[in-house]
C-alpha cells in the first residue's frame, strides 16, 4: 500500500483504539496505564500501519485493520490483568474469517482461505496441547488468540506460520530470561504471553510481505 494509506491506517486504528479505552478499562476491572487512551493509540497505530503494509487489497486492508484493533486491545488487557476476553477475541475472529471469505469470493483464492482456516485449527490445537501440559504458563485465552492469529498467518502460507511460532517463543523467551537476570521476575512469575503471540505474528507477516513472490 502507498505510504499515505499506511499513515491513514495508523491514524484510523489508533483513534479507534483510543476511543475504546474506557471499554478496555472496564474489562480490566481496574484503572491501569495499559488501557489508557495514549497506550492504546500507540498500539493501534503500530497495528494499523502494519495492516496497511501487508494488505494487498481494500478488503484485506479493512480486515487486517480490524484484526490490528482487536490485537491492540488484547495486548493491553493481557499486560494489565493477564486476561484475553472472549468479548474481544470472538468478534475479531468473526471479522477476520468474514473478511478473508469475502476476499476469496472476490478473487477466487479459495485454497488460501482453506489453508488459513486449517492453520488456525492446527495452531489452536497445538497451543491447547501446551496449555493442558502447562496450565500455569498458557491459558485458554492464549489458545483462542493463537487460533485467530493462525488463520491470519495461514492466509500468507505455512512458512509464515512457522516463522511466527519461532519468533513468538524466541522473543518471549529472551525477554523472560532478561527479566529473570535483572531480578524483575522469577521462575514463578506469571508473564503475559498474548503480546508475544501478536509480536510474533507481526514479525512473520512483515517477513512475508518483504519476500518477493516467486
Amino acid at each position: 500500500m502507498p505510504p499515505l494509506v499506511v499513515l491513514a491506517g495508523a491514524v484510523v486504528v489508533a483513534g479507534a483504539a483510543a476511543l475504546l479505552s474506557a471499554r478496555a478499562t472496564r474489562l480490566a476491572q481496574r484503572s491501569t496505564p495499559w488501557t489508557s487512551p495514549g497506550v492504546l493509540a500507540v498500539l493501534g497505530a503500530a497495528g494499523g500501519a502494519g495492516a496497511a503494509v501487508v494488505a494487498e487489497s481494500t478488503v484485506e486492508l479493512i480486515t487486517f485493520s480490524a484484526l490490528a484493533l482487536g490485537c491492540a486491545l488484547l495486548v493491553a488487557l493481557d499486560l494489565a490483568c493477564h486476561r484475553l476476553p472472549d468479548v474481544i477475541t470472538g468478534p475479531t475472529a468473526a471479522v477476520l474469517v468474514g473478511g478473508l471469505t469475502l476476499e476469496a469470493l472476490r478473487t477466487g483464492a479459495w485454497p488460501d482461505l482453506g489453508r488459513a482456516l486449517l492453520a488456525g485449527l492446527v495452531l489452536g490445537a497445538a497451543f491447547l496441547a501446551l496449555a493442558l501440559i502447562s496450565p500455569s504458563s498458557l491459558g485458554l485465552g492464549d489458545v483462542k488468540l493463537a487460533a485467530v492469529l493462525g488463520v491470519f498467518l495461514g492466509w500468507f502460507g505455512w512458512s509464515t506460520l512457522l516463522v511466527a511460532v519461532v519468533a513468538t517463543f524466541l522473543l518471549g523467551g529472551v525477554v523472560a530470561l532478561g527479566l529473570v537476570v535483572a531480578r524483575r521476575a522469577s521462575g514463578r512469575t506469571q508473564l503475559a504471553f498474548g503480546p508475544w503471540l501478536v509480536v510474533g505474528a507481526a514479525v512473520a507477516a512483515a517477513v512475508a510481505a518483504a519476500t518477493p513472490t516467486p
